[in-house]
């Protein structure tokens, strides 16, 4: 079997003098050993400008040599080069797509990494400079000019609409008289879904673009001079790669929805105890008792005036919760225009008018519920669940989807069939100091979050054997409960 092949960057020189608020800060020692399979890598930046103040980048370039095993067939070297563009539709929707697809499992389809999603995010005005999310996509391209790696990325002026909390860690920097903002962020704006991060074209040579893509990352962090990089709610195999690569790991949990081939929501509801049983039937009921009819809306069947009726039902959510409406109204109608029947708009009808809404994106295996609004004067017991939890689990089970993923927080779905699952996060820092100090914080953090999920889920509404059958089977959180438990 061919060793794996790894990256060695090549310096170019520095475009900034030192940076005062960084001493003792060295570079890491990038030398890797050499062989007969040579992939040069070249990056080229163009100008670059900050949020909060001007930041330039001048135009430079590093080449990367990625080393392989000399029993590699083919032997030719590759040129590589990886850019920073300011917009996403600086790259061709095919191109950003054919990176996005998991080769591991080609079916496992995420709609919020396609170009599509992002796109509307970005020409709908949500995720611009102006709301403190600038893009600076990075995008690598071999000889022939195919992309084979990219990866979203955003200069950020604040923390907000990431879902994973560092507000604490920005406030410790202040206190020392350093700035954390600007930093950098590989996500996928206000969403908080699992996926990959470093999305790679499937080649060959995949693994040596990933890895020549992470170094990258590491040193547009130090061109900018920002204070970190943050790389949340990667896959779990990313998330393993990137501690080798000095990155601090961080956990955090969600509540998902598990399908065990059920036929009927019915047959779902036999799975757990009898009072809990007893409790979502109690719930349900309460529905038709208030002239409350449901639908569930995709593709074609969501019309203009749905799109405009759901961004008030989303802002009266944000205004009622002291959030900022990042999404634009715009950005609901160029969703589905781009995404067609990917998307299920779940609304609640009371005398023949559209009262609340529940907006879910359907993927490989899963859907995933994302946001819940009604209108100011809307009060209907009950509904929040069944428009958001409920019905997703319906649909789930009628589309044959393995779960459903219903966002961030709230343990409150734990009683309705939804159980904790880890999620991932990475995080990097130019200040020794502060990196050391953030990860000794994230030791005890772990320990806390993994007791937690334990708590949470023997607590739950399962039945025990199939809550046995649960943790044999499932892919989130399993390891991490399992280390709980030993």
């Amino acid at each position: 079997m061919a060793s794996p092949a790894v990256a060695t960057r090549h310096p170019s020189p520095s475009f900034f003098g030192p940076d005062p608020r960084r001493r003792g800060h060295s570079p890491s020692n990038l030398g890797f050993r050499r062989s007969s399979l040579q992939l040069k890598v070249t990056a080229i930046f163009g100008w670059i400008r900050g949020d909060t103040r001007t930041r330039e980048l001048n135009p430079s370039a590093e080449s990367y040599t990625l080393t392989g095993s000399a029993s590699e067939a083919d032997t030719k070297p590759r040129e590589v080069s990886v850019a920073v563009v300011s917009s996403i539709m600086d790259i061709p929707s095919a191109d950003w797509d054919a990176c996005a697809v998991d080769s591991v499992d080609p079916d496992n389809f995420n709609p919020f990494l396609t170009h599509a999603f992002l796109s509307s995010l970005e020409e709908s005005g949500s995720a611009v400079k102006e709301t403190g999310w600038l893009p600076l996509h990075v995008v690598a391209r071999d000889e022939n000019e195919t992309v084979v790696g990219v990866v979203p990325l955003y200069l950020k002026s604040h923390s907000r609409g990431e879902f994973v909390f560092d507000q604490s860690w920005a406030e410790a920097y202040y206190s020392y008289g350093l700035e954390y903002y600007p930093k950098l962020q590989s996500c996928v704006p206000f969403t908080p879904v699992t996926g990959q991060r470093i999305l790679v074209r499937d080649t060959p040579y995949r693994d040596q673009v990933f890895e020549a893509l992470v170094k990258e990352l590491k040193s547009l962090t130090t061109k900018l001079k920002v204070s970190s990089l943050h790389i949340t709610f990667p896959s779990e195999g990313e998330f393993s790669k990137l501690k080798d690569s000095g990155f601090l790991q961080r956990i955090g949990m969600q509540y998902h929805w598990r399908n065990r081939d059920y036929r009927s929501f019915d047959e779902f509801l036999m799975d757990l105890k009898q009072p809990k049983r007893k409790n979502i039937r109690q719930e349900r009921k309460k529905i038709p008792a208030q002239n409350l009819k449901m639908k569930r809306l995709r593709g074609d069947e969501i019309k203009s005036e749905h799109w405009d009726t759901f961004y008030k039902f989303y802002r009266n959510t944000t205004d009622n919760h002291w959030g900022r409406p990042y999404l634009t109204r715009e950005f609901f109608h160029r969703l589905g225009e781009k995404m067609g029947d990917k998307v299920m708009l779940i609304v609640a009808e009371h005398d023949d008018k559209h009262v609340a809404g529940a907006l879910n994106l359907i993927g490989g295996d899963t859907l995933f519920g994302r946001l819940w609004g009604c209108l100011p004067d809307a009060y209907f017991p009950n509904l929040h669940f069944e428009a958001c939890y409920y019905q997703a689990i319906e649909a789930a089970i009628e589309l044959n989807l393995s779960k459903v993923e219903a966002g961030a927080q709230g343990e409150h779905k734990i009683q309705r069939g939804y159980l904790p699952v880890t999620t991932y996060s990475c995080h990097y820092f130019l200040d020794p100091g502060f990196g050391a100090a953030i990860g000794n914080y994230l030791a005890h953090e772990t320990a806390q979050v993994k007791h937690v999920i334990k708590v949470l889920h023997d607590s739950g509404p399962y039945k025990e054997d199939i809550l046995n059958e649960f943790l044999l089977t499932q892919g989130d959180g399993v390891s991490t409960l399992d280390e709980c438990r030993t």
